[in-house]
């Protein structure tokens, strides 16, 4: 299960006392939660499409926005639909083609573009929707059902979790894989059927990393995202926005136990793994931002939860990873053959091993205006089109409110994580670097 644009700070059982998700602490009790996965490209696109080929969005010279696979990569579904797996797909589709290309056998409450424009209409703030706008339920074959709603609707959460029951429920006589794919939180935020006044504005902590504005341009000041929120920031608009985004977890929460539950009642839990994910996190504020697309904490890190048969209960590990980790790990469960070209490691052993080193660093990248390298302890940000550096000693501040990179004392660091990040970008053959030489 993937929810979308969801902080890493907004699971109850994580250490968010202000929000309610008895349904994703138990999965946190149940199972294990990796507490430092990262999104290394916080944008939906590619984001779902490194969970989908197990590779770094990088390859050949781009930073690879499109929806497409490359001729060399085999999506997830397809290799546990040749290991002998019933593949399904629920809820939102962001990448090329159908699903049913790309190695589902059925799709259910597909929701995609290509329903025509939203009509007007405005969130829960009263700001004119222009998140999901055309997009519609529809079929793999295409057939389209706008009379169920055009853009989102403060339902849709629940209508993506019954399609996933009814999957459930058919118990059938091959193992399955369910993949499903909730908009939530992702705007325009909608007030959920009975989660009115769930949250109270005044009542919402700002962030702690909250700002008016970003003090520079960090290469997406005039992106959609950001045209979300008044500039300067408020704090009574971040608040209320925090309400509403808070109110659409919930719903969603609700709606993951009630597959939770399925599995339950039809006697396939004890046999089944449960995973959640974000695809990457969000803003709200922090950093005087809003949307994604930056290399901070609240965005490049994403909720990630792992239970069922084989995983131990009540067990967290702050071992760095990917989201594409996901692809191997999954197949290592199934038993499927991992094609050569996945990048990813299988977070299993990082599981069993609780000293397990999966990444020494990691890495960050959007577009050609931000790339990233993080260590457990820091974190170096390039924004290579204005040449500027950010070195956060995440150890000491978490928040990342203290840039040291003009700091003398730090010289050596800076200077010891531009080379590995150099050296990662030549590997790997980022265009960027170019313009840094």
């Amino acid at each position: 299960m993937l929810s979308d644009d969801q902080r890493p700070d907004t699971i109850r059982a994580l250490g968010n006392a202000m929000i309610s998700t008895p349904n994703l602490d138990r999965m946190a009790r149940a199972g294990v939660a990796f507490t430092r996965a990262v999104s290394p490209n916080p944008l939906c696109v590619p984001s779902r499409k490194e969970i989908l080929s197990g590779c770094c969005g990088i390859r050949g010279g781009i930073v690879n926005f499109g929806p497409g696979f490359a001729a060399d990569q085999v999506p997830l579904p397809r290799v546990l639909q040749q290991a002998g797996y019933r593949t399904w797909h629920v809820g939102k589709w962001h990448t090329e083609g159908r699903p049913s290309h790309h190695g589902y056998d059925e799709s259910a409450a597909l929701y995609a573009g290509g329903g025509g424009q939203t009509p007007s209409g405005v969130d829960h703030a009263g700001r004119p929707v222009t998140g999901y706008r055309g997009w519609v339920l529809q079929t793999d074959e295409g057939r389209r059902f706008p009379e169920q709603g055009v853009g989102l609707t403060p339902h849709i959460s629940r209508t993506f979790a019954d399609a996933a029951i009814e999957l459930i429920r058919r118990r059938p006589e091959t193992p399955f894989f369910l993949h499903v794919n909730f908009t939530a939180p992702h705007d325009p935020l909608l007030i959920p059927p009975g989660h009115k006044d769930r949250y109270d504005p005044a009542k919402i902590p700002l962030p702690g990393n909250f700002l008016s504005e970003h003090p520079f341009d960090h290469g997406n000041l005039h992106g959609r995202d950001e045209q979300l929120f008044a500039a300067p920031r408020t704090s009574a608009e971040v608040r209320r926005e925090l309400a509403a985004y808070y109110a659409v977890i919930s719903d969603m929460d609700e709606q993951i136990g009630r597959i939770q539950a399925a599995l339950e009642q039809t006697a396939q839990a004890a046999n089944t793994v449960v995973i959640f994910a974000g695809d990457q996190g969000l803003a709200i504020g922090s950093h005087g931002l809003r949307g994604k697309q930056n290399m901070y904490e609240h965005t490049v890190g994403t909720p990630l939860l792992l239970c069922g048969p084989g995983i131990p209960q009540e067990t967290r590990r702050d071992t760095l990873c990917y989201l594409r980790d996901l692809y191997p790990t999954i197949c290592e469960l199934a038993g499927a053959r991992v094609p050569d070209v996945v990048q990813g490691k299988s977070l299993l052993s990082a599981i069993a091993h609780p000293t397990q080193i999966l990444y020494p660093v990691v890495f960050g990248y959007f577009g050609d205006v931000q790339r990233m390298i993080r260590t457990d302890r820091w974190k170096l940000i390039h924004y290579p089109r204005i040449d500027r550096f950010q070195l956060f000693d995440l150890e000491r501040d978490p928040l990342e409110l203290r840039d040291l990179a003009a700091d003398g004392e730090q010289a050596a660091q800076l200077a010891e994580l531009r080379a590995q990040l150099q050296t990662w970008q030549s590997q790997v053959g980022d265009p960027a670097l170019k313009r840094d030489r």
